[in-house]
C-alpha cells in the first residue's frame, strides 16, 4: 500500500512508524521543526517513561503530491479545514482518522463524497519534545480495536483491503457499520472530559473535584441524550441509566489511572482548547439540526 500520513503527532507517527516498518510505501507529512526533526533521525519511540529511544527511519514530506493508495489524516479537529484544501487535487482515498462530530458531509463536499473514509484512533500516548511516547499495552487496550468505515455503513472492498493493510502490521483494525454514530457518541463523552480536563490543569487534578466531575458528567448525559440514534457502542448508554454517584466514583477512579494520563487529557495546551472548541460548535450544531 502507497500511503501518506497526513499529521505528525503522536497517532500519525506511530501509524507511519508501524506502516513503514511492516514493509508498505508509508511517508508522514510534517511542518516546521517537527518536520527537521524527523529528516534528521526519523521517528523517535519510547514505551512511557522508558529511557530506550528506538528510531524508525520514516520518509517525510512537506506537502502532498501526486497519488496514493490512502491518505490516513491525523490532525485536530480545528485543523480539518486547511488539510482539505491541500488534499483536492491529491489523488487516493482518504481516511480520517481523528475527533469528528459533523459527519462525512463537510468532508466529502470539498475533496468528493466518494473519497472519504471515517475512524478513530486508539493509540494512546504523548510528546516528549521529538520523542512518541506511547502507552506501553494491557490487557484492557488490545482488546479496544481501531474502528473504520464507509459513511454509509458497507463493508466494501477497499475498506475489507485497508483493515487487513493495517493488521499486517499488527493494528488491530476493525470495520465499523456505525461509524458516523460511534464518533458522534465518543464526541458526546469526550468533549466534556477534556474541557474538564482542561479546566482543572489534568485529569488527576479533575478528579479531586468531585462537584466538577458531578458537572462533567450531567454534560455528557445531556450530550448522549441529544445524539439522533443509540450510542455506539451501546455501552456508553450506561453513563445515562446508573447511577450518577456510582458513575462519578468510576470517572474519579479512572481520571487518576495511567490510562487517562496518556489518553492526553494531561495536555492544557492552546491547540487542545481549539480542538476542544471545535468538537464542541459541531455538537451544538447537530443538536440544533435535529
Amino acid at each position: 500500500m502507497k500511503l501518506l500520513v497526513y499529521g505528525a503527532g503522536v497517532t500519525g507517527s506511530q501509524l507511519a512508524a508501524r506502516m513503514h516498518e511492516a514493509g508498505h510505501d508509508a511517508s508522514l507529512l510534517a511542518r516546521g521543526e517537527r518536520l527537521a526533526a524527523l529528516r534528521r533521525h526519523g521517528v523517535r519511540f519510547a514505551e512511557e517513561d522508558s529511557p530506550t529511544v528506538r528510531q524508525v527511519p520514516v520518509p517525510v514530506v512537506e506537502h502532498p503530491a501526486g497519488g496514493y493508495d490512502l491518505v490516513a489524516v491525523c490532525v485536530r479537529t480545528h485543523q480539518v479545514d486547511a488539510v482539505l484544501e491541500s488534499l483536492v487535487g491529491v489523488e487516493g482515498d482518504v481516511l480520517f482518522l481523528l475527533n469528528w462530530a459533523a459527519g462525512p458531509q463537510p468532508l466529502g463536499a470539498v475533496i468528493g463524497h466518494e473519497r472519504v473514509l471515517l475512524g478513530f484512533p486508539t493509540d494512546g500516548g504523548t510528546m516528549d519534545d521529538d520523542v512518541v511516547r506511547y502507552r506501553a499495552a494491557n490487557f484492557l487496550t488490545r482488546r479496544v480495536a481501531m474502528p473504520i468505515g464507509e459513511p454509509d455503513g458497507r463493508t466494501t472492498p477497499r475498506l475489507e483491503r485497508i483493515v487487513r493493510a493495517l493488521r499486517t502490521a499488527g493494528i488491530n483494525a476493525k470495520a465499523e457499520p456505525r461509524m458516523d454514530a460511534w464518533l458522534r457518541t465518543h464526541a458526546a463523552f469526550s468533549e466534556p472530559l477534556g474541557q474538564a480536563a482542561h479546566a482543572a490543569g489534568g485529569p488527576v487534578a479533575l478528579a479531586d473535584d468531585r462537584d466538577a466531575v458531578r458537572s462533567m458528567l450531567r454534560l455528557m448525559r445531556q450530550n448522549l441524550a441529544a445524539l439522533a440514534t443509540p450510542p455506539v457502542p451501546r455501552g456508553f448508554a450506561a453513563l445515562r441509566t446508573l447511577p450518577e454517584g456510582l458513575l462519578v466514583a468510576l470517572l474519579r477512579r479512572f481520571l487518576r489511572s495511567p490510562t487517562a494520563v496518556q489518553s492526553g487529557l494531561s495536555d492544557t495546551s492552546p491547540a487542545t482548547a481549539a480542538e476542544l472548541q471545535r468538537l464542541a460548535e459541531q455538537i451544538r450544531a447537530g443538536t440544533r439540526t435535529r
